[in-house]
């Protein structure tokens, strides 16, 4: 499963060569949740350039809240009511940890409803940036963790610094790196340091701050706190007002220390001074390589595409936006198309992908809804990958950690649990409290131009679940074993397919193709080449 994609010497010169399924399918794999037959279908009609800015064109906040799934609560609210804005000053463990519980399963219902934007994924690549652990950090509000989600989703197409100063004076990330508790009587350097090695600069070949920038870094932020209410709150009288000198790496700039009100402001100074480094711009385009692309960055992607969208990302005031259709837009991203150059589905990516391309029902009432969203939420952290419960600071490690980097996401429990989720959805489905998720594949072959004929089925169904082609004898292997029976005459199927057609409620033709449907999409998923993007 392994993919090695030496480094190409195309670099951020417009795309202009095929615009097809192949295509198409690579850049909807990549952007959002799995691709769909009539995904494909619309932005195969679009030019490319359409196709892009249309992906990253931001969508309405969320119209639903997390709601209480869990029963009894000690605030009084409700079931099926929501408990955000229910009040948040209540000190109670296990109530919280209900309330985190819901909002990682209503966060999964945005997944699955994210449609053709990149916003919702753009939010979760944040959420990865910052990795917060809501767990281990009960005393944290869950409502706190909801305010945070929509400031990710506030900004994750817009500019950085921006989300930067939003995050930094987020009330959960305050509490969560000790922020609040940091004051010039007693400094506390995590988010100093922090803000540097993980968010702002990194620990790349030109990252050069010291022990003593993440000091002074922890200096200009003294006083951001909260009040008792866990609102934000600027206290004067704990900021160190003095000046803070910086690095030769920051040219040696001084943040003049001001106070009152104004020593406020000084946090603004620190981040336009971050953000004015080259190595601020190439370390966030690596961590956007990494997540969108490929795992692997060699001397030739860095001078070509890296360094060059550092300097597009700096002109454009950081601006996401700006970035990402240059990125996409690319010639050296349809590359990896041709090369072959795959990357291990996230847990997230596979189970929410299947359910989008599947076209998988969801429940309508709520607790439904919930339930099936639990039910993902927990595959996806039985696979390592839970929302809100990151459990490195600098994220999930596929995405950070070298060599393996996406190789992460597989092992010898996660594979087997991956093929045994799927042969649930395409067998007897998942079970939660009475409720089922099931493939229904009737359903997707009716989705495909020609399901009459099995040639164009298999190869019209591998376009949509496969990113790596199979050989053609492969493919006329599965024909004939599952879908013609072992028999050779395409008619066979075909026969079958339209008995089922004049007469969809006769049971007998119902279950003749679908009992083959299913052997076949589940031979699909039992590859490993299912598991790659």
């Amino acid at each position: 499963m392994k993919h090695e994609f030496p480094g190409s010497p195309a670099g951020l010169e417009p795309y202009t060569g095929d615009w097809d399924t192949p295509h198409v399918v690579h850049l909807l794999k990549r952007t959002l949740f799995g691709a769909t037959v009539q995904d494909v279908n619309h932005f195969k009609s679009l030019s490319m350039s359409a196709a892009v800015d249309q992906l990253l064109q931001p969508t309405a906040a969320p119209a639903t809240k997390p709601l209480n799934h869990y029963g009894a609560d000690p605030t009084g609210v409700a079931q099926w009511s929501t408990w955000v804005g229910t009040g948040i000053t209540y000190q109670d463990q296990e109530m919280n940890l209900n309330r985190v519980r819901s909002m990682q399963a209503w966060w999964i219902g945005q997944l699955l409803g994210s449609g053709r934007s990149i916003h919702e994924k753009m939010t979760l690549f944040w959420h990865n940036h910052f990795a917060p652990n809501a767990l281990p950090n009960l005393g944290i509000p869950a409502e706190l963790w909801y305010n945070q989600y929509l400031t990710l989703r506030k900004y994750a197409l817009g500019n950085f610094p921006q989300l930067m100063k939003a995050i930094t004076l987020d009330p959960a990330m305050l509490i969560m790196l000790n922020g609040s508790s940091n004051t010039k009587t007693s400094p506390n350097e995590n988010f100093g340091r922090e803000l540097q090695e993980l968010y702002s600069i990194g620990k790349g070949s030109g990252s050069f701050y010291t022990q003593s920038d993440v000091a002074t870094a922890a200096q200009v932020l003294t006083g951001h706190t909260l009040d008792l209410n866990y609102n934000y709150l600027f206290q004067p009288g704990d900021h160190d007002d003095t000046n803070k000198k910086f690095s030769v790496f920051y040219n040696n700039t001084i943040v003049t220390g001001y106070s009152g009100a104004a020593g406020a402001g000084e946090l603004d100074t620190m981040l336009s001074m971050l953000f004015a480094t080259q190595e601020s711009a190439k370390f966030l385009c690596r961590k956007l390589y990494n997540f969108f692309l490929y795992y692997k960055i060699d001397d030739t992607i860095e001078a070509n595409v890296i360094t060059p969208l550092a300097d597009i990302l700096r002109q454009s005031g950081y601006n996401m936006t700006t970035t990402l259709s240059t990125l996409f837009k690319s010639q050296h991203f349809y590359d990896l198309v041709n090369s072959g150059a795959c990357i291990i589905k996230s847990p997230l990516d596979m189970l929410i992908g299947l359910c989008r391309e599947f076209q998988v029902t969801i429940p309508t009432d709520a607790k439904g809804q919930y339930d099936v969203w639990t039910m993902l939420a927990d595959n996806a952290s039985d696979l390592q990958q839970e929302i809100l419960a990151i459990p490195l600071v600098a994220g999930w490690g596929a995405y950070h950690q070298a060599p393996q980097y996406h190789e992460l996401w597989i092992n010898s429990v996660t594979y087997s649990e991956r093929n045994f989720i799927t042969d649930l959805l395409i067998g007897t489905g998942n079970m939660r409290n009475g409720t089922s998720l099931r493939i229904d594949a009737v359903a997707f072959a009716n989705l495909l131009p020609a399901p009459q004929d099995p040639n164009r089925l298999v190869s019209d169904a591998l376009d949509i679940l496969l990113r790596p082609p199979l050989s053609d004898s492969s493919i006329t292997l599965l024909k004939q074993s599952i879908l013609l029976g072992g028999g050779t005459t395409d008619m066979y199927w075909t026969n079958a397919w339209l008995n089922y057609l004049a007469a969809p409620s006769d049971m007998a033709a119902y279950a003749a193709v679908d009992s083959r449907l299913r052997s076949l999409f589940k031979y699909f998923m039992d590859l490993p080449e299912y598991h790659l993007s």
